[in-house]
């Protein structure tokens, strides 16, 4: 009973949400992991009663070895089990961070929609199945809390989105308000075979120490009903950020109001959509230094500069190559500890042994191997 209530519950949110309409073609994504495997059983043992058509999509992120192979080897089983069309492709992660100094989160993820909008295009597919969660939610949540996100980014996933690489693939999450745990009791009752991915429990990555580490704490400690809690949160902080955002963009198409006149979260999203449009990277500096002086410059790479006007229009310019200043300074670095200067710049120096731990960021300092 509780199985055919979870896969129910599946159908009504996919209905209700508008998420997977009757009769269209569906890309599942699936990892090999217990989230995705889920997700694909329960849409296949939905697929009859609502003519769904379904494919599989695996990308292998060859990050670690033959364990990525033989979570590969497991969706395809699985699909052919289930007789899907299953659609398989690898990359070099590793090798995409190496070259664009990002982390390999990022380039996973880059060259992992870059896949599926590919695929889906080739077979004509507009759905693409995630299979992201509560607990997943939850994650993001501090993720993005400690590194300083807005609104917009603490809202979290939505059940619906555009793939960021092609608008006209649309991105559904039918298990977001799903908890872990739940996924895990299907998976058991249902003998669902998935692979666990080591790397969920190395504390190298920060989404990981969240998971392992702090959540765990706040769970104990401080709020047993954290995911409740942060859930309903994220639902009102990105109610709100939604409406902020209709508003900066009415505003925008038509002002009615003075910019000065604005309240300042219209303010600052008026400045933020104006230079995203521009393909500049956004942060809350660079806003607040284009909404409390109008008219300055501000630049924002090696020849572009932005403002804004008294009215709250973006102004970008092109400047000329700022001239370098050389100037060189050769000396011997012995003894432990020594000092310099160079073009009225003093700096201090000191040899150290590396003892193999992470080195925290320390302002005006850099740290040569």
């Amino acid at each position: 009973a509780r199985v055919n209530n979870f896969l129910q519950r599946i159908a009504s949110v996919a209905n209700r949400r508008r998420l997977l309409p009757v009769g269209r073609k569906i890309l599942v994504a699936v990892s090999g992991g217990v989230d995705s495997m889920v997700l694909l059983h329960a849409l296949h043992q939905l697929a009859p009663q609502n003519r769904w058509r379904l494919s599989v999509a695996h990308f292998n992120h060859q990050l670690r070895g033959k364990a990525s192979d033989a979570d590969e080897k497991l969706v395809c089983s699985t699909a052919k089990k289930l007789s899907l069309p299953c659609f398989c492709e690898r990359g070099d992660v590793a090798g995409l961070a190496r070259r664009l100094k990002i982390s390999v989160e990022m380039a996973a993820r880059t060259l992992r929609h870059e896949f599926l909008a590919r695929l889906a295009k080739r077979e004509k597919i507009s759905i693409v199945a995630l299979a992201h969660h509560a607990d997943d939610q939850v994650e993001l949540f501090f993720l993005r809390l400690l590194r300083g996100a807005g609104g917009e980014g603490l809202a979290g996933m939505k059940w619906r989105s555009p793939s960021p690489v092609d608008k006209a693939i649309l991105l559904v999450r039918p298990l977001i308000d799903f908890p872990k745990p739940e996924l895990l009791d299907f998976a058991c009752k249902n003998k669902v075979r998935f692979r666990e991915d080591a790397t969920n429990s190395s504390s190298d990555f920060l989404r990981n120490r969240i998971r392992n580490e702090l959540l765990p704490l706040l769970r104990n400690k401080y709020q047993p009903g954290l995911d409740k809690t942060v859930l309903r949160l994220m639902e009102i902080v990105g109610a709100e950020s939604e409406f902020v955002g209709q508003t900066a963009r009415r505003w925008l198409e038509c002002s009615a109001e003075r910019f000065d006149e604005l309240p300042v979260a219209v303010q600052r999203r008026v400045l933020q959509q104006q230079v995203n449009q521009r393909g500049i990277h956004v942060d809350f500096d660079l806003v607040e230094q284009l909404r409390t002086a109008a008219g300055k410059f501000v630049s924002v790479g090696a020849s572009i500069a932005v403002a804004r006007t008294t009215d709250g229009k973006l102004l970008c310019r092109e400047q000329g190559d700022q001239e370098f200043k050389a100037g060189e300074l050769a000396f011997e670095l012995s003894g432990r500890a020594g000092r310099a200067k160079l073009a009225g710049t003093e700096f201090h120096w000191s040899l150290k042994k590396f003892n193999g731990t992470r080195r925290r960021p320390i302002r005006r300092t850099e740290f040569f191997d």
